[in-house]
């Protein structure tokens, strides 16, 4: 399909013609970032490879830039690569996933363009749930002192929620059912039921004047899935690895001096 769409032929007559081309288009010769995680599950992953790779690269041709054909395709191939997707589901162009196979989403879902979906430790977007553009949704968290303990945490954004312009949500956040994330927001929590979070990091600031409505995803209540550990070398829980800076005349002080810092690693 890439071979005809980008190039007017077969992929045989492409290989014929321009074999370099051709192997570009091959995902068999390509590799995936999710393929060096501990967490992902390969025989999965070796499913939807393919689809993901010919999403990405339809993305960047004008098939996938004209609505009219590129969320048409899109639909298609999320009812093959997600665990789940409901009806009438509208994804814009150049939106990523980490595998793919752990999205679950619901009726009438909208994503819009260049945004992050890092399902590794599972997504939840329920019916009517928006995701605006730059946006990045994360299901996994890394150790502050040993990066390779990485745990796994589902994260859920509840019905008709709208988590705005280039904010972010981070592993294991509840987003409530018709509340919002401000953009540039930071969620490393929940939101209540019609909530409005702001700031860095985001703390609900102001609820949404609606009559009484029945509430499915409310984060007070949320069954929360038990966090998973991607790496067996750290198969505990990560305990509190961080303190408050001790407060004294030096604290926040500024070095008389400055130095060149060097890097290592």
């Amino acid at each position: 399909m890439l071979a005809q769409v980008m190039y007017g032929r077969s992929a045989a007559q492409l290989l014929a013609d321009a074999p370099l081309a051709a192997l570009n288009l091959d995902p068999r010769n390509i590799t995936f970032e999710a393929e060096y995680y501990m967490a992902t599950d390969a025989e999965q992953f070796a499913r939807v490879k393919p689809l993901l790779w010919l999403w990405k690269s339809l993305d960047q041709t004008p098939l996938g830039q004209n609505p009219a054909l590129g969320i048409p395709v899109r639909r298609v191939l999320a009812g093959h690569i997600f665990k789940r997707v409901g009806r009438n589901f509208k994804c814009w162009q150049n939106v990523e996933f980490s595998v793919g196979y752990n999205m679950e989403v619901g009726d009438n879902v909208v994503v819009h363009r260049h945004v992050l979906l890092d399902d590794i430790g599972g997504i939840e977007l329920h019916d009517g749930a928006s995701v605006s553009d730059y946006v990045n949704i994360y299901s996994h968290t890394h150790s502050v002192l040993d990066g390779p303990d990485v745990t796994l945490r589902k994260t859920v954004i509840g019905r008709g929620a709208r988590i705005t312009y280039h904010s972010t949500v981070l592993a294991g956040s509840v987003v409530s059912d018709d509340a919002m994330l401000a953009t540039h927001a930071l969620l490393r929590g929940d939101i209540p039921p019609h909530g409005i979070a702001m700031g860095l990091p985001a703390r609900t600031t102001r609820v949404k004047l609606r009559p009484p409505t029945q509430v499915q995803v409310d984060a007070r209540t949320w069954p929360r899935e038990a966090a998973r550990k991607a790496n067996p070398e750290f198969p505990q829980p990560t305990p509190n690895q961080t303190r408050v800076p001790e407060a004294g005349p030096e604290a926040g002080a500024e070095p008389e001096a400055r130095q060149p810092v060097g890097r290592e690693g």
